[in-house]
């Protein structure tokens, strides 16, 4: 089974999106920060295929763990979809050249994010 990890300080965001990702039939593995992000990765390594990032977080933020994922030439095939409340056009360009493969803005609903899961090809 496909493994994805949610990675967002609000637990409320973390539960909304680890049910959607389990009705989807993901594995789902949490993280409140990009630092236990980066933990969780090293362990789940294999079967992680998919990565929803929150930007703003304590310790380590968003982009730089995405900007931490996209120098791991093992893990260049890891989706990566940022879920958060940045809407300034510059810091979405931002995410996208730092190797985001999407961008999901909240408030959100289930059906934008399945339907950017199909755009990225990781909806099962």
């Amino acid at each position: 089974m496909a493994t994805a990890l949610v990675v967002d300080d609000s637990r409320a965001i973390r539960m909304i999106l680890a049910r959607s990702l389990r009705d989807l039939g993901y594995e789902v593995r949490e993280a409140e920060n990009g630092r236990k992000a980066l933990e969780v990765i090293e362990i789940e390594k294999a079967s992680l295929k998919l990565v929803l990032a929150d930007w703003n977080m304590p310790e380590v933020n968003g982009l730089e763990l995405l900007k931490q994922l996209r120098s791991d030439p093992a893990l260049s095939s890891l989706v990566v979809v940022m879920v958060t409340t940045e809407t300034d056009l510059n810091q979405m360009v931002a995410a996208l050249e730092a190797g985001a493969n999407e961008y999901v803005m909240k408030p959100f609903t289930r059906d934008i994010l399945m339907e950017k899961l199909e755009l990225v090809g990781v909806h099962p």
